[in-house]
């Protein structure tokens, strides 16, 4: 069984709200919209793709362009100019680029 990675948070006081508020949620003490409001919070941003970045992530996953931008759910002309540098990925992609790098492509698929 794999241990599932928590986010690390931007200190460790952010580190010990964000502990305490996952208790209260476990609990029931605080809802589901509160907690998302805490994770945005305490938790570290979602890291900029610059060209370099997501064609060594693409090679390193062994993805073509258009089975990127099939697992991304965006056009093969975006992920085409991300990597020329004509775009760069913003909102939902850059979350989806995020969690490709991290766990993988089955963790997107």
């Amino acid at each position: 069984m794999t241990k599932i990675a928590k986010p690390k948070a931007r200190s460790p006081i952010l580190e010990a709200v964000h502990e305490t508020a996952t208790d209260f949620h476990r609990l029931g003490f605080i809802h589901k919209r509160n907690m998302h409001k805490f994770d945005a919070l305490c938790l570290q941003p979602v890291p900029d793709y610059d060209s370099e970045k997501i064609r060594a992530l693409r090679d390193h996953l062994q993805l073509s362009q258009a089975v990127l931008a099939a697992v991304l759910n965006t056009s093969l002309s975006t992920v085409r100019k991300w990597e020329g540098g004509e775009k760069h990925p913003s909102g939902p992609s850059l979350k989806l680029l995020s969690l490709l790098e991290r766990k993988g492509l089955e963790a997107v698929l």
